[in-house]
C-alpha cells in the first residue's frame, strides 16, 4: 500500500468560544473538503473531533482549522492526540457529551448580523419583520444560558418547540442556522406583546407601529431587550425626556441614545473612523461621541456635557422600531436610579409602572441581566468605561496559571471576578452595592458564573473596607480563606494583569474614594507595587472631608476645606466669588467641623481635589451623579496649554505632594479675573507635570521604569493623554487600561490577581 493512502486517526480537542457559533458545521465542511471521516461533538470542555484519513489530508485539515474559523468563534487552544482507527464511513455531527469538568467558553450576546438584517426587511422571507430572527452568527447567548453544554434544553428557548421548517434548518450542517439554539420563527418562537402600565394587554395587530406612534406622541415605553429592559423616549422631545428624568429620579446624568444607522448619528455627533468601527461592531457598545452644535437632540438628554453616549440598534426589535419611528431614541436602562435593570415581565411592570406609560414585552426569558457596555476613544486607544453586554463572559488571559479565586469587587461600579487556569472571568456591570436589590443581583451573578464556568473557588478576595456589602459577603463565607486587598493596590494589579506585565511598577492610582492602609480615605496615590505587595511612595496631602460622604454630593464643602488648609482663618479675607457667594453660616459650620474633627475624615483623593477646584472656581457646588463636577471641570478646560501652577512635595517615609501652591495660585487667578477655562487648563497641566516629575524622582530611588495608570480619574481624557505623553517623553513604559474599565469596575480583577499570588505563595 502506498504510504499516502495509509489511514491514521487523530483526536482533536478545541477550547475557546466554540459552541453556539457555527463551529461544528465549520468542522463538518472542512472534513467534507478533505474527504475525511469521523465525527465532531460539543463537550463541556469545548469541541472534540475524531478524524480519520490519509496523514497528508489530516495535516491540511489541521492547518485550515488553525487558520480560519466562524466569525464569532474564538479558539484558545487546539490539542491533537493520536487515536485508534474506528472505521467511520462518513463524517457526522454527534450528540453533545458532558464530562465531569466544564472548561468551554461562552459567547457574549451579539448584535444582529447583516444576513439576518437583510432577511428581517425582505417581504419574501418567511421571517419578514420577525423580532427574534437570529442565526449561529448573531443573537442572544450569555443572557439566555442556564447551564452548559450550550444546547437548547439548557437555555430559555427550551419552552419553544421548533416547527418543521426551523427544525430542518437546525438539523442541516450546511445551513446558517444549524444548531443555532435561539432559532425560531413567527410560527414557533417567542412573541412580543404590548400592555399598559397596569399590565393589561393592548390588542393590536401592528404592535411595533403602535409603539412608534406612542413614542412620537410623547409617551415613555419600557422595551424588553437582550439583557434587560430599556426605557425609550423620543430623543428630540424635550418635554418627554424631562418627564423621563423626573420619573426615573435621574436629575442630570446623561441618557444614552440609539439610532438605526451611522448617517443618523452623524446628524448630531462627530463620528471618526474608529468610532464608526466601534459603533458597527458586533458588540454594539454605547460610544462616547462629541456633540455637533446645533443639533436636534433635546437638551434634557445630556445637559452640561459636550458629549453624547450613542449606540446603534442591536436587536431585530430595535431595528423594526427605529425604522417605524424614524428618529433617534433615548434608550436608558430600565430601572429606577441605583437599582439593577429589570429583566422579568411582571417585575418590570411592578417596578417601572411609575416611569413607563406602556410596556413592549416578550415571552423569551432573560436568565442573566446585562447592561449596555460603554466605550470611548481616548489617548489613541479604545477604552472601556463599562464592560458588560457584548464583552461578558469572555475572559481576560493572564500570564500565570492561577488558583480558582472569587474576587468580590468594590462598592461602586461593582463587578465580580472568577479565575481558572490562565483566565480571569470578569462579570458584567453589577452596579453600586448600596441597596438590597443590587446585592441580590451580586450574589446571583456569583452563583450563576460559578455554575456555567464550573469554578469552585479555593480562596475569596475582597476590599479592606469593613462596611462594603462585598466585604461582608466575603467574610461570611466561612468555608474559604479570605484575603483582603487594599483598593489602590487592586487598581494597579488589574493594570499589570491586563497588560500581561510583571511588577514592580510605579502605580498612579487616582480616584474619589478608597479605604487606605492607615484607615484614611486614599485616592491620590503613587505606589510601588507588584501582584503580591505594594508600598505608598507618594500621595496628595491629606485634607478633611467635612460631612464625610456629604462632601461628594456637595463639592463646595471640599472647596472650604482646601481654602482652610491653604490659608487657615485668613481665607475669609479672600476677595473671590466663592467666599462672597456661599452662605457664611454654612461655611462657619464647615470650619468648625474641620477644627474639631467632627465627621471630617482625612482624604488624599484626587477626585475630591477635582471637586474642590470645580466648586472654588464656580463650575458646580452640588452634584447629581458621581464625578459630575470633575467631568464639567474637564469639559470647560482651555487645551492644550503649556503653563501651569507651582507645585512641590516634602519627603518623609514617603513623598507628600503639597496642595497649598496649587490652591493659592488658583485663588490668585480668580482675584485677577482669569477665566474658568484657563484655570481648568492650567490645573490639569499642573497635575500632569507634578505626577510625571514625582515618577521620575521615584524611578531614581527604585530603578523602576514602568508606570501603571488606574482609577476612575483616568476617565478624564486630558489627564490620561497628558500623563501618557509626558511619561513617554521621560522614557517610561506606560501601562493603561483598554480591556477593562479604569474605574472601580476593574477592582475585582486586581483583587483576584493579588489573592491568587498570595495564596500560591502560601
Amino acid at each position: 500500500m502506498d504510504k499516502s493512502d495509509e489511514h491514521i486517526a487523530r483526536r482533536i480537542e478545541v477550547n475557546g468560544v466554540v459552541q453556539g457559533v457555527g463551529f461544528r458545521p465549520f468542522i463538518f465542511g472542512l472534513a467534507e473538503r478533505y474527504r475525511l471521516k469521523g465525527e465532531v461533538a460539543n463537550t463541556s470542555g469545548g469541541v472534540i473531533v475524531h478524524i480519520e484519513g490519509p496523514e497528508e489530508k489530516i495535516s491540511l485539515f489541521l492547518k485550515a482549522l488553525s487558520g480560519s474559523h466562524p466569525p464569532l468563534a474564538h479558539i484558545t487552544d487546539i490539542c491533537v492526540h493520536h487515536d485508534n482507527l474506528k472505521g467511520f464511513n462518513t463524517f457526522s455531527i454527534a450528540q453533545s457529551r458532558s464530562p465531569e469538568k466544564n472548561s468551554t467558553l461562552i459567547s457574549p450576546d451579539i448584535a444582529i448580523c447583516e444576513d439576518c438584517l437583510r432577511e428581517l426587511f425582505d417581504p419574501h422571507n418567511r421571517r419578514f419583520e420577525y423580532p427574534f430572527i437570529n442565526c449561529t452568527n448573531c443573537g442572544p447567548r450569555y443572557s439566555i444560558i442556564q447551564d452548559i453544554p450550550y444546547d437548547r434544553p439548557k437555555t430559555s428557548m427550551k419552552q419553544f418547540k421548533m416547527c418543521d421548517q426551523c427544525q430542518a434548518e437546525y438539523d442541516n450542517p450546511k445551513n446558517r442556522r444549524f444548531h443555532a439554539q435561539p432559532n425560531a420563527c413567527s410560527v414557533c418562537g417567542p412573541q412580543i406583546l404590548l400592555c399598559n402600565n397596569a399590565g393589561d394587554t393592548i390588542d393590536t395587530t401592528h404592535m411595533v407601529e403602535k409603539v412608534a406612534k406612542l413614542i412620537l406622541g410623547g409617551d415613555i415605553v419600557a422595551i424588553k431587550g437582550l439583557g434587560g429592559f430599556h426605557l425609550a423616549a423620543d430623543a428630540r422631545n424635550n418635554e418627554a425626556v424631562a418627564k423621563l428624568r423626573k420619573r426615573k429620579h435621574r436629575e442630570e446624568k446623561p441618557f444614552a441614545l440609539m439610532a438605526e444607522d451611522i448617517k443618523d448619528i452623524k446628524k448630531f455627533a462627530y463620528v471618526d473612523s474608529e468610532d464608526e468601527k466601534l459603533l458597527r461592531s458586533a458588540k454594539r457598545p454605547i460610544v462616547i461621541l462629541r456633540k455637533k452644535t446645533p443639533n436636534n437632540i433635546a437638551k434634557e438628554v445630556c445637559p452640561q456635557n459636550r458629549f453624547f453616549g450613542v449606540m446603534l440598534a442591536y436587536t431585530p426589535l430595535h431595528y423594526l422600531l427605529l425604522r417605524k419611528v424614524g428618529v433617534p431614541l433615548v434608550m436608558t436602562s430600565g430601572n429606577i436610579s441605583e437599582e439593577p435593570i429589570a429583566i422579568d415581565n411582571d417585575e418590570a411592570v411592578a417596578r417601572l409602572s411609575g416611569i413607563a406609560d406602556y410596556f413592549l414585552i416578550h415571552n423569551r426569558d432573560i436568565y442573566i441581566r446585562s447592561d449596555d457596555s460603554i466605550v470611548r476613544n481616548m489617548a489613541g486607544e479604545t477604552r472601556l468605561f463599562r464592560r458588560s453586554r457584548g464583552y461578558v463572559p469572555m475572559p481576560l488571559f493572564i500570564n500565570k496559571q492561577t488558583v480558582q479565586v472569587l474576587a468580590c469587587g468594590a462598592e461602586l461600579k461593582n463587578t465580580v471576578c472568577l479565575t481558572k487556569d490562565n483566565k480571569a472571568f470578569l462579570s458584567q456591570h453589577i452596579g453600586d452595592l448600596e441597596n438590597l436589590p443590587t446585592y441580590d443581583f451580586f450574589k446571583m451573578t456569583i452563583e450563576h458564573m460559578k455554575k456555567i464556568l464550573d469554578i469552585e473557588p479555593e480562596v475569596i478576595a475582597c476590599d479592606f473596607h469593613p462596611n462594603y456589602f462585598s466585604t461582608r459577603y466575603a467574610l461570611e463565607q466561612k468555608d474559604l480563606p479570605v484575603i483582603q486587598v487594599q483598593h489602590h493596590h487592586a487598581h494597579i494589579a488589574a493594570c499589570i494583569a491586563e497588560n500581561k506585565k510583571k511588577g514592580p511598577v510605579i502605580g498612579l492610582s487616582f480616584d474619589g474614594t478608597g479605604y487606605g492602609a492607615d484607615s484614611t480615605i486614599w485616592g491620590g496615590e503613587v505606589i510601588v507595587a507588584d501582584e503580591k505587595s505594594f508600598h505608598r511612595a507618594a500621595h496628595l496631602d491629606c485634607v478633611p472631608m467635612p460631612g464625610a460622604t456629604a462632601s461628594i454630593k456637595e463639592p463646595w464643602r471640599m472647596a472650604v476645606s482646601y481654602l482652610y488648609h491653604a490659608y487657615g482663618e485668613k481665607f475669609w479675607d479672600l476677595d473671590i466669588p466663592f467666599v462672597r457667594n456661599i452662605n457664611k453660616n454654612k461655611i462657619e459650620v464647615m470650619v468648625k467641623m474641620i477644627q474639631k474633627n467632627i465627621n471630617s475624615p482625612q482624604t488624599s483623593s484626587l477626585g475630591r481635589l477635582f471637586d474642590g477646584i470645580a466648586a472654588l472656581i464656580g463650575v458646580r457646588n452640588r452634584t447629581a451623579f458621581e464625578g459630575q463636577a470633575a467631568i464639567e471641570l474637564e469639559m470647560i478646560a482651555n487645551w492644550p496649554v503649556r503653563q501651569g501652577y507651582e507645585y512641590c512635595w516634602t519627603s518623609r517615609d514617603y513623598h507628600v505632594l503639597s496642595l497649598e501652591p496649587i490652591i493659592t495660585s488658583v485663588v490668585s487667578d480668580l482675584e485677577n479675573g482669569v477665566s474658568q477655562a484657563e484655570i481648568s487648563g492650567k490645573f490639569h497641566y499642573t497635575l500632569i507635570r507634578m505626577f510625571s516629575k514625582i515618577c521620575c524622582f521615584i524611578r531614581k530611588e527604585t530603578n523602576i521604569n514602568t508606570a501603571a495608570l488606574s482609577g476612575g480619574s483616568f476617565q478624564n481624557n486630558l489627564l490620561l493623554a497628558g500623563l501618557i505623553e509626558n511619561l513617554n517623553e521621560y522614557g517610561f513604559d506606560v501601562l493603561s487600561h483598554r480591556l477593562v474599565p479604569p474605574n472601580d469596575g476593574n477592582i475585582s480583577l486586581g483583587q483576584a490577581i493579588v489573592a491568587g499570588a498570595l495564596y500560591r505563595k502560601g
